[in-house]
Protein backbone atom coordinates (compact mmCIF):
# COMPACT_ATOMS: atom_id res chain seq x y z
CA UNK A 1 0.00 0.00 0.00
CA UNK A 2 1.47 3.22 -1.11
CA UNK A 3 0.91 6.78 0.63
CA UNK A 4 -1.42 9.33 -0.86
CA UNK A 5 1.23 12.06 -1.23
CA UNK A 6 0.95 15.08 0.48
CA UNK A 7 0.25 18.07 -1.78
CA UNK A 8 0.98 21.66 -0.29
CA UNK A 9 -1.65 22.42 2.35
CA UNK A 10 -3.02 18.76 1.93
CA UNK A 11 -2.65 15.82 4.69
CA UNK A 12 -0.52 12.67 3.94
CA UNK A 13 -3.30 9.81 4.28
CA UNK A 14 -1.26 6.42 4.82
CA UNK A 15 -1.90 3.21 7.43
CA UNK A 16 0.51 3.18 10.48
CA UNK A 17 3.33 0.98 10.06
CA UNK A 18 2.93 -0.71 12.85
CA UNK A 19 2.62 -1.28 16.31
CA UNK A 20 5.63 1.26 16.84
CA UNK A 21 3.19 4.41 15.46
CA UNK A 22 0.12 3.45 18.08
CA UNK A 23 1.75 6.17 19.83
CA UNK A 24 1.16 8.59 17.21
CA UNK A 25 -2.29 6.80 16.47
CA UNK A 26 -3.49 7.37 20.27
CA UNK A 27 -2.93 11.32 20.20
CA UNK A 28 -6.76 11.57 19.79
CA UNK A 29 -8.39 10.67 22.58
CA UNK A 30 -10.90 8.07 22.63
CA UNK A 31 -12.25 4.95 24.90
CA UNK A 32 -10.69 2.22 22.64
CA UNK A 33 -7.17 4.17 22.86
CA UNK A 34 -5.70 1.60 25.82
CA UNK A 35 -6.69 -1.41 24.02
CA UNK A 36 -4.66 -0.17 20.54
CA UNK A 37 -1.73 -1.91 21.34
CA UNK A 38 -3.29 -5.33 21.95
CA UNK A 39 -5.53 -5.33 19.37
CA UNK A 40 -2.88 -4.91 17.12
CA UNK A 41 -0.77 -7.63 19.14
CA UNK A 42 -4.02 -10.14 19.23
CA UNK A 43 -4.76 -9.26 15.32
CA UNK A 44 -8.01 -7.30 16.11
CA UNK A 45 -6.67 -4.76 14.06
CA UNK A 46 -4.43 -4.68 11.50
CA UNK A 47 -1.61 -1.99 10.51
CA UNK A 48 -3.38 -1.82 6.69
CA UNK A 49 -6.87 -1.44 8.27
CA UNK A 50 -5.63 1.88 10.70
CA UNK A 51 -5.26 4.69 9.03
CA UNK A 52 -4.01 8.53 9.95
CA UNK A 53 -3.71 12.02 8.34
CA UNK A 54 -0.55 13.63 8.94
CA UNK A 55 0.28 17.85 7.79
CA UNK A 56 3.38 18.04 6.72
CA UNK A 57 5.46 18.38 10.26
CA UNK A 58 4.20 15.10 10.95
CA UNK A 59 1.22 15.73 13.35
CA UNK A 60 -1.83 14.01 13.60
CA UNK A 61 -4.91 15.56 12.20
CA UNK A 62 -7.67 12.37 11.90
CA UNK A 63 -7.28 8.83 11.76
CA UNK A 64 -9.59 5.79 11.46
CA UNK A 65 -9.45 2.16 12.06
CA UNK A 66 -11.38 -1.13 11.61
CA UNK A 67 -11.66 -3.94 14.06
CA UNK A 68 -11.70 -7.75 13.39
CA UNK A 69 -12.03 -11.13 15.34
CA UNK A 70 -8.20 -12.42 15.01
CA UNK A 71 -10.19 -15.50 12.67
CA UNK A 72 -11.21 -12.56 10.30
CA UNK A 73 -9.79 -11.90 7.04
CA UNK A 74 -11.81 -8.82 6.18
CA UNK A 75 -12.95 -6.14 9.23
CA UNK A 76 -15.78 -6.81 10.85
CA UNK A 77 -16.30 -3.30 12.14
CA UNK A 78 -15.28 0.51 11.56
CA UNK A 79 -14.98 1.53 15.60
CA UNK A 80 -12.34 4.53 15.20
CA UNK A 81 -12.87 7.75 13.43
CA UNK A 82 -11.93 11.10 15.03
CA UNK A 83 -10.26 14.10 13.63
CA UNK A 84 -8.90 17.67 15.39
CA UNK A 85 -11.43 20.09 15.62
CA UNK A 86 -10.91 22.78 12.25
CA UNK A 87 -10.32 19.54 10.20
CA UNK A 88 -13.52 18.03 9.27
CA UNK A 89 -11.71 17.97 5.48
CA UNK A 90 -8.63 15.99 6.48
CA UNK A 91 -11.01 13.61 8.07
CA UNK A 92 -13.52 13.31 5.20
CA UNK A 93 -10.68 12.70 2.69
CA UNK A 94 -8.94 9.99 5.45
CA UNK A 95 -11.96 7.99 5.60
CA UNK A 96 -12.51 8.07 1.77
CA UNK A 97 -8.98 7.33 0.96
CA UNK A 98 -9.12 4.29 3.70
CA UNK A 99 -12.47 2.82 3.05
CA UNK A 100 -11.27 2.33 -0.51
CA UNK A 101 -8.27 0.83 0.22
CA UNK A 102 -9.29 -1.33 2.89
CA UNK A 103 -13.01 -2.42 1.45
CA UNK A 104 -13.42 -3.74 -2.50
CA UNK A 105 -15.26 -2.11 -4.40
CA UNK A 106 -17.91 -4.37 -4.67
CA UNK A 107 -18.26 -4.91 -0.90
CA UNK A 108 -20.55 -3.43 1.41
CA UNK A 109 -18.79 -1.61 3.89
CA UNK A 110 -18.76 -2.72 7.58
CA UNK A 111 -20.89 -0.75 9.64
CA UNK A 112 -19.51 1.74 11.81
CA UNK A 113 -19.97 2.41 15.73
CA UNK A 114 -19.26 5.06 18.50
CA UNK A 115 -18.93 4.93 21.80
CA UNK A 116 -20.34 8.00 24.14
CA UNK A 117 -20.84 8.85 27.31
CA UNK A 118 -24.08 7.55 29.05
CA UNK A 119 -25.43 11.41 28.75
CA UNK A 120 -23.41 12.52 25.71
CA UNK A 121 -26.48 15.03 24.39
CA UNK A 122 -26.61 17.42 27.73
CA UNK A 123 -22.65 18.35 26.03
CA UNK A 124 -23.16 20.29 23.63
CA UNK A 125 -19.46 20.43 22.55
CA UNK A 126 -19.23 16.77 22.29
CA UNK A 127 -22.74 16.31 20.74
CA UNK A 128 -21.34 18.75 18.15
CA UNK A 129 -17.87 16.71 17.70
CA UNK A 130 -20.04 13.54 17.53
CA UNK A 131 -22.65 15.33 14.46
CA UNK A 132 -19.98 16.14 12.74
CA UNK A 133 -18.21 12.67 12.56
CA UNK A 134 -21.29 10.82 11.84
CA UNK A 135 -22.50 13.35 9.45
CA UNK A 136 -18.61 13.04 7.25
CA UNK A 137 -19.50 8.97 7.66
CA UNK A 138 -23.15 9.68 6.35
CA UNK A 139 -21.67 11.91 3.44
CA UNK A 140 -20.29 8.72 2.61
CA UNK A 141 -23.43 6.69 2.08
CA UNK A 142 -23.90 5.02 5.39
CA UNK A 143 -27.52 5.65 7.44
CA UNK A 144 -28.85 5.19 10.49
CA UNK A 145 -28.76 1.93 11.81
CA UNK A 146 -29.26 1.94 16.07
CA UNK A 147 -28.75 2.88 18.97
CA UNK A 148 -27.54 1.20 21.69
CA UNK A 149 -27.12 0.92 25.94
CA UNK A 150 -23.67 -0.22 27.43
CA UNK A 151 -24.86 -1.64 30.27
CA UNK A 152 -22.31 -2.97 33.14
CA UNK A 153 -22.70 -4.94 36.38
CA UNK A 154 -19.76 -4.35 38.86
CA UNK A 155 -18.56 -6.98 41.40
CA UNK A 156 -20.67 -6.85 45.12
CA UNK A 157 -23.85 -5.68 43.37
CA UNK A 158 -26.31 -8.23 44.67
CA UNK A 159 -27.56 -10.78 43.10
CA UNK A 160 -31.01 -12.39 43.38
CA UNK A 161 -31.18 -15.95 44.62
CA UNK A 162 -33.67 -18.20 42.25
CA UNK A 163 -37.31 -18.20 43.00
CA UNK A 164 -38.33 -21.37 41.83
CA UNK A 165 -40.43 -20.08 39.39
CA UNK A 166 -38.20 -21.50 36.98
CA UNK A 167 -35.87 -24.53 36.44
CA UNK A 168 -32.32 -24.12 34.49
CA UNK A 169 -29.92 -26.09 33.06
CA UNK A 170 -26.95 -26.02 30.21
CA UNK A 171 -28.18 -26.13 26.66
CA UNK A 172 -27.61 -29.63 25.12
CA UNK A 173 -25.82 -28.43 22.44
CA UNK A 174 -25.90 -26.96 19.08
CA UNK A 175 -29.34 -28.46 17.60
CA UNK A 176 -31.29 -27.33 20.92
CA UNK A 177 -29.99 -23.98 20.90
CA UNK A 178 -30.52 -22.97 17.22
CA UNK A 179 -33.88 -24.73 17.71
CA UNK A 180 -34.75 -22.18 20.50
CA UNK A 181 -33.67 -19.15 18.97
CA UNK A 182 -35.58 -19.83 16.06
CA UNK A 183 -38.39 -19.85 18.20
CA UNK A 184 -37.55 -16.64 20.20
CA UNK A 185 -37.05 -14.36 17.29
CA UNK A 186 -40.28 -14.01 16.37
CA UNK A 187 -41.15 -10.41 17.48
CA UNK A 188 -37.96 -9.64 18.84
CA UNK A 189 -37.21 -5.80 19.00
CA UNK A 190 -33.41 -6.76 18.37
CA UNK A 191 -32.79 -4.46 15.20
CA UNK A 192 -29.41 -6.81 14.16
CA UNK A 193 -32.07 -9.91 14.44
CA UNK A 194 -34.87 -7.58 12.44
CA UNK A 195 -32.12 -6.80 10.37
CA UNK A 196 -31.43 -10.83 9.55
CA UNK A 197 -34.73 -11.13 9.49
CA UNK A 198 -35.23 -9.25 6.56
CA UNK A 199 -33.24 -11.26 4.63
CA UNK A 200 -33.71 -14.82 6.10
CA UNK A 201 -35.91 -17.38 7.90
CA UNK A 202 -35.98 -17.65 11.75
CA UNK A 203 -33.80 -20.57 11.24
CA UNK A 204 -31.24 -19.20 9.04
CA UNK A 205 -31.03 -16.52 11.19
CA UNK A 206 -30.67 -18.67 14.33
CA UNK A 207 -27.99 -20.34 12.27
CA UNK A 208 -26.30 -17.48 11.37
CA UNK A 209 -25.98 -15.95 14.84
CA UNK A 210 -24.72 -19.12 16.10
CA UNK A 211 -21.76 -19.60 13.65
CA UNK A 212 -21.13 -15.94 13.57
CA UNK A 213 -20.95 -15.15 17.03
CA UNK A 214 -21.89 -18.05 19.84
CA UNK A 215 -19.29 -20.62 18.13
CA UNK A 216 -16.35 -17.98 18.45
CA UNK A 217 -16.58 -18.06 22.30
CA UNK A 218 -13.81 -20.32 24.03
CA UNK A 219 -15.64 -19.95 27.36
CA UNK A 220 -17.22 -22.43 28.96
CA UNK A 221 -20.86 -24.07 27.03
CA UNK A 222 -21.98 -24.65 30.31
CA UNK A 223 -22.62 -21.26 30.88
CA UNK A 224 -25.38 -21.57 28.35
CA UNK A 225 -28.70 -21.82 30.13
CA UNK A 226 -32.10 -23.32 29.28
CA UNK A 227 -34.80 -21.55 31.63
CA UNK A 228 -38.20 -24.01 31.57
CA UNK A 229 -41.33 -24.51 33.90
CA UNK A 230 -40.37 -26.63 36.67
CA UNK A 231 -43.34 -28.81 36.52
CA UNK A 232 -43.59 -29.49 32.94
CA UNK A 233 -40.07 -28.56 31.54
CA UNK A 234 -41.28 -26.35 29.19
CA UNK A 235 -38.83 -24.30 27.49
CA UNK A 236 -39.51 -20.36 28.74
CA UNK A 237 -36.01 -18.49 27.73
CA UNK A 238 -32.31 -18.87 27.26
CA UNK A 239 -29.57 -16.95 28.06
CA UNK A 240 -25.52 -17.36 27.13
CA UNK A 241 -23.45 -16.19 29.36
CA UNK A 242 -19.96 -15.99 28.40
CA UNK A 243 -16.05 -14.39 27.93
CA UNK A 244 -15.11 -12.26 24.95
CA UNK A 245 -11.55 -11.21 24.05
CA UNK A 246 -11.98 -8.20 27.22
CA UNK A 247 -14.38 -9.38 29.75
CA UNK A 248 -17.52 -11.30 31.04
CA UNK A 249 -21.04 -10.54 28.95
CA UNK A 250 -24.40 -11.53 28.87
CA UNK A 251 -24.12 -12.07 24.83
CA UNK A 252 -28.34 -13.27 24.38
CA UNK A 253 -30.74 -12.97 26.51
CA UNK A 254 -34.47 -14.49 24.99
CA UNK A 255 -37.85 -15.39 26.10
CA UNK A 256 -40.04 -17.51 23.89
CA UNK A 257 -43.29 -15.41 22.39
CA UNK A 258 -45.67 -17.51 25.05
CA UNK A 259 -43.95 -16.44 27.67
CA UNK A 260 -43.14 -13.12 27.07
CA UNK A 261 -44.70 -10.18 29.34
CA UNK A 262 -44.53 -12.66 33.10
CA UNK A 263 -41.81 -11.05 34.25
CA UNK A 264 -39.41 -14.20 33.20
CA UNK A 265 -36.84 -11.77 31.19
CA UNK A 266 -35.34 -11.22 35.00
CA UNK A 267 -35.23 -13.88 36.35
CA UNK A 268 -33.30 -15.29 33.52
CA UNK A 269 -31.02 -12.76 33.89
CA UNK A 270 -30.24 -13.67 37.50
CA UNK A 271 -29.07 -16.84 36.11
CA UNK A 272 -26.47 -15.89 33.87
CA UNK A 273 -25.40 -13.39 36.06
CA UNK A 274 -24.87 -15.81 38.56
CA UNK A 275 -23.03 -18.11 36.61
CA UNK A 276 -20.94 -15.62 35.79
CA UNK A 277 -20.78 -13.56 38.99
CA UNK A 278 -19.06 -17.51 40.50
CA UNK A 279 -16.12 -16.64 38.77
CA UNK A 280 -15.03 -13.81 40.18
CA UNK A 281 -14.96 -11.03 37.44
CA UNK A 282 -14.63 -7.05 38.24
CA UNK A 283 -17.36 -6.86 36.05
CA UNK A 284 -20.21 -8.03 33.46
CA UNK A 285 -20.80 -6.46 30.66
CA UNK A 286 -24.17 -6.39 28.08
CA UNK A 287 -25.97 -3.89 25.37
CA UNK A 288 -29.84 -3.57 24.60
CA UNK A 289 -31.04 -1.40 21.83
CA UNK A 290 -32.57 1.95 22.89
CA UNK A 291 -35.66 0.84 21.23
CA UNK A 292 -35.58 -2.35 23.31
CA UNK A 293 -37.54 -1.05 26.49
CA UNK A 294 -38.37 -4.39 28.25
CA UNK A 295 -35.11 -5.52 27.61
CA UNK A 296 -33.00 -2.28 29.26
CA UNK A 297 -36.02 -2.01 31.98
CA UNK A 298 -34.88 -5.86 33.24
CA UNK A 299 -31.30 -4.96 32.67
CA UNK A 300 -31.96 -1.78 35.18
CA UNK A 301 -33.48 -3.91 37.68
CA UNK A 302 -31.14 -6.54 37.89
CA UNK A 303 -28.08 -3.63 38.59
CA UNK A 304 -26.66 -2.80 35.56
CA UNK A 305 -26.67 0.67 34.71
CA UNK A 306 -25.47 2.43 31.81
CA UNK A 307 -21.93 2.89 31.59
CA UNK A 308 -22.43 4.60 27.76
CA UNK A 309 -24.54 4.58 24.57
CA UNK A 310 -23.52 3.51 21.35
CA UNK A 311 -24.74 4.90 17.86
CA UNK A 312 -24.26 2.21 14.63
CA UNK A 313 -24.50 3.58 11.25
CA UNK A 314 -24.45 0.87 8.29
CA UNK A 315 -24.23 1.17 4.01
CA UNK A 316 -26.81 -1.20 2.09
CA UNK A 317 -24.42 -0.84 -0.93
CA UNK A 318 -20.84 -0.65 -1.31
CA UNK A 319 -19.93 2.57 -1.94
CA UNK A 320 -18.47 2.57 -5.25
CA UNK A 321 -22.38 1.93 -6.27
CA UNK A 322 -23.89 4.71 -4.21
CA UNK A 323 -24.49 8.36 -5.73
CA UNK A 324 -21.89 10.13 -3.53
CA UNK A 325 -20.32 13.52 -4.34
CA UNK A 326 -17.26 13.80 -5.56
CA UNK A 327 -14.10 14.46 -2.89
Amino acid sequence: MTDTPAEPGRPTLRPITGPEEVDLFNRIPYVFNHEVAADLESGHRRPAWTWVALDEDGRLLARVSWWCRPSDVEPLLLDVFDYLPGHRAAGAALLRAALAAVVPADVVPPRYTRFLPADWRADAELCAAVEGRLAVVQELGARPFVERLRLRWTAGTPVPAPTGRLAFRAVAGEVELIDLLTRILPGTLDAHSLDDLSRMTPRQAAQFHYDDEFAQYTSPRDWWRVASLPLSGEPVGLVVAARNSYRPIIAYLGVLPAHRGQGYADEILAEGTRVLAATGPECIGASTDVGNTPMAAAFARAGYPVLEREIMLGWEAPVYALDLPAA
